[in-house]
């Protein structure tokens, strides 16, 4: 089978095209056809070496395609079945052994693109959302690159609840997704310093919430746009690591809250798996959330799409096609 491996931690060049066998599903396990993988910033992490994983290896968290072949144990899932998972390495590849057990059932009104391009970023708008600051309607969320893949379902999530919702962006173009998606207010970081707008749109008092993939270049002004006892919550690092600070500082500025959620922690049982999966997918069959699938490339072109995303020059989902 076709697969991209990292033999060697480093730029997108390090991602090669290579033949593989076909791998053998374990007891456990199934076979998965790939029909499409999404692609993260997650998967940069790991080719960079700043999440660690054994070389060599396939990355890719996050696929979805049909199970070709099962493992003797394997009861939840069958030949035929159309399934997609999140949060393991392989989907760069024409084939994956998965757990069966983090595989989950994509439903009728889902294609199989709309599945890979919704489990890691679709699942990490909810529990954000939902659970690491359960968002209410009456509430002011900042969230920073809204027009990003997490950013665009993040604002249309809060926008369904009736949050007040500020997003920044770096574009005119970004600033029309981001409001179309629901967004109140947008912020252009590019020309204006979004701490002392979100000041002035908040008439001083500050947003409840920060939701931060970005990181380094944000991280300080965000502690200071929240309220007192408001919550950050950094799920990304898109411009760098935040450097270590002295927790007194959260203290100084109103006894603030902060988090550094994982996606893994929110799924981390079956249950929860499929419950989470499954009210992203039923939104997306009602319409209730809509996906930005901006750029689709071919397998061979992963080193083009670690690039694109790493280079700013992206809105919305991009997708792998084996």
């Amino acid at each position: 089978m076709k697969a991209i491996q990292v033999k060697q931690v480093g730029g997108p060049e390090v991602m090669e095209l290579v033949e593989l066998p076909v791998p053998q599903p374990k007891p456990n396990e199934a076979l998965v056809k790939l029909a499409a993988a999404g692609v993260n910033f997650i998967d940069c992490y790991h080719r960079e070496g700043r999440y660690k994983a054994p070389l060599p290896f396939v990355p890719g968290q996050e696929g979805a395609g049909v199970v070709t072949a099962v493992g003797a144990e394997v009861q939840s899932v069958k030949l035929g079945d159309r399934v997609a998972w999140a949060g393991l390495l392989g989907a760069y590849a024409e084939y994956a052994a998965v757990p069966a057990d983090r595989l989950v059932p994509i439903p009728s009104g889902v294609s199989d693109q709309q599945a890979a391009a919704a489990m890691l970023q679709g699942m990490t708008a909810h529990y954000l959302l939902h659970d690491t600051h359960p968002l209410k309607r009456c509430e002011t969320a900042l969230v920073h690159a809204a027009a990003g893949g997490v950013g665009l379902l993040l604002v249309q999530l809060a926008h369904n609840i009736g949050a007040r919702v500020i997003g920044t962006v770096s574009t005119e173009e970004k600033a029309k997704l981001a409001r179309d998606a629901g967004a109140d207010e947008i912020i252009l970081y590019t020309q204006a310093d979004f701490e002392a707008e979100t000041k002035r749109l908040t008439g001083g008092k500050g947003v409840d919430v920060v939701y931060d993939s970005v990181g380094k270049t944000t991280f300080d002004k965000s502690l200071n746009v929240l309220r007192p006892r408001g919550m950050m919550a950094l799920f990304g690092g898109s411009s760098g690591a935040v450097p270590p600070f002295d927790p007194i500082i959260l203290t100084q500025k109103g006894s603030l809250f902060l988090t550094r959620p994982s996606l893994g922690h929110y799924i981390a049982t079956g249950e929860e798996l499929v419950a989470r999966s499954g009210a992203v997918f039923g939104m997306i069959a009602a319409g209730k959330l809509k996906l930005r699938i901006e750029h689709v490339y071919p397998l061979a072109e992963a080193q083009r799409a670690h690039r694109d995303l790493e280079g700013r020059k992206t809105t919305g989902k991009l997708l792998l096609i084996p």
